[in-house]
């Protein structure tokens, strides 16, 4: 028999009873649709996660000042206050592959503007940082090394904070807002940046010289942070070992005592980030994929109903001449028939349902082909493996006692 007559003979059967069809499908169809769907989600959070460390800056290298430890307790990021602007100055003339150092200091106050306030964070930085995060100005301009040496009162705000204290489409250049009753000029407002890689606005802060910080508002000679940035992606590495290594050698750590810093690239953040998500994804992918096995065992189901129904007319087929195997083979293209139509409709509800989490939900959703792939072939491949029982057993049937068979 050829292939086309069985291929025919298999969908004339399966159109008989069109809604037990439909229902064994049912499985397939929303095993598929859930595998690809999960792994899309895992996938746009991958993204997501990926173009966020990309919008922190490019070969970044961030030094935080920690893990200190006084009489046996150990001091969380940030307590220590061994981090000092030599430090950055030792790192920006002795650490060739050092390209911007920006030292960083950061509070947080209730900011005044006229009749309105807001509370945010107050990042004291330098001329460097909109060069690591290539970050340039919507309105205005950054402040200036003579704003730096002079710890002049000026600042630079995020769009958020602008937004909530001037309006989205007023420019606030040259105006003077209030943070701790000190007054602030206006120097220009940042472009949006948008969610960091932590889910922090990056655009509700107010960048001012790190020296006003340090003086004027929280009266201290140490920074919290330095920010490095690397000739390239290729000397990261280097210039993160290096930078343990003199910084070490400056704070008079011995060999074996633990560092009172602690260097950090965001290719680090970004990849235990995204192990997280493929860990994720894979789980949600496979507890999706249990859907498609109970989708085979439907199958595997229908088709020994079918075979038990049909009793006398494959009985009548081996009278007549047809070969055991081409009765396994009908059976066996019904079933994957079954699968392969089930992974059609389930490809086309799982590209669906992504879009829609994606539009209505606006969750981050990125289907691959690779996904795709798998759970089409899964789908073929339970078909013949959940299909062959059933088709065995069709096959081997005595014509005579099929015949019988009422």
């Amino acid at each position: 028999m050829s292939v086309v007559m069985t291929f025919r003979i298999a969908l004339r059967a399966l159109s008989r009873n069109k809604m037990r069809t439909a229902l064994t499908m049912l499985g397939m169809i929303i095993g598929v649709a859930a595998v690809i769907t999960m792994v899309a989600l895992g996938n746009g959070a991958q993204q997501t996660i990926e173009d966020q460390i990309q919008s922190a800056g490019t070969n970044v290298i961030i030094v935080n000042a920690g893990n200190w430890t006084v009489g046996g307790v150990r001091q969380g990021q940030g307590m220590s206050n061994t981090l000092t602007e030599e430090d950055a100055a030792a790192i920006r003339s002795q650490i060739a592959g050092a390209q911007f150092i920006a030292e960083g200091v950061s509070t947080s106050a209730q900011i005044v503007a006229g009749n309105q306030n807001w509370f945010t964070r107050i990042q004291g930085t330098n001329i460097d940082l909109p060069l690591i995060r290539s970050w340039n100005t919507e309105q205005g301009t950054f402040f200036t090394p003579a704003d730096v040496n002079s710890s002049a009162k000026v600042c630079v705000l995020g769009t958020t904070v602008r937004n909530m204290l001037f309006g989205e489409t007023v420019d606030p250049t040259g105006q003077v807002i209030r943070v701790r009753n000190q007054p602030f000029k206006v120097l220009g407002v940042m472009a949006s940046k948008g969610q960091a890689a932590m889910g922090d606005d990056q655009d509700d802060t107010i960048f001012a010289p790190f020296t006003t910080v340090q003086k004027k508002l929280r009266g201290i000679t140490y920074v919290n942070n330095i920010t490095v940035s690397a000739v390239s992606a290729s000397q990261i590495k280097k210039v993160a070992d290096d930078i343990t290594t003199l910084l070490r050698t400056r704070h008079k750590i011995q060999p074996g005592d633990p560092d009172d810093f602690m260097v950090r690239t965001l290719e680090d953040i970004a990849a235990i980030r995204t192990e997280a998500t493929k860990t994720m994804t894979a789980l949600l992918a496979s507890i999706a994929g249990v859907s498609l096995i109970v989708g085979g065992i439907g199958i595997m189901n229908i088709m020994l109903v079918s075979v038990t129904e049909r009793t006398r007319e494959i009985g009548l087929r081996l009278a007549i001449g047809a070969r055991g195997r081409d009765v396994l083979l009908q059976f066996l293209v019904e079933a994957v028939v079954l699968s392969l139509l089930g992974g059609f409709i389930g490809i086309g509800l799982g590209f669906g349902v992504s879009r829609g989490l994606t539009q209505f939900l606006e969750w981050p959703t990125s289907v691959s082909v690779d996904a795709v792939a798998v759970a089409f072939g899964f789908a073929a491949a339970t078909g013949v493996f959940f299909g062959f029982y059933p088709a065995r057993k069709a096959s081997a049937l005595d014509p005579i006692e099929a015949l019988r068979y009422e």
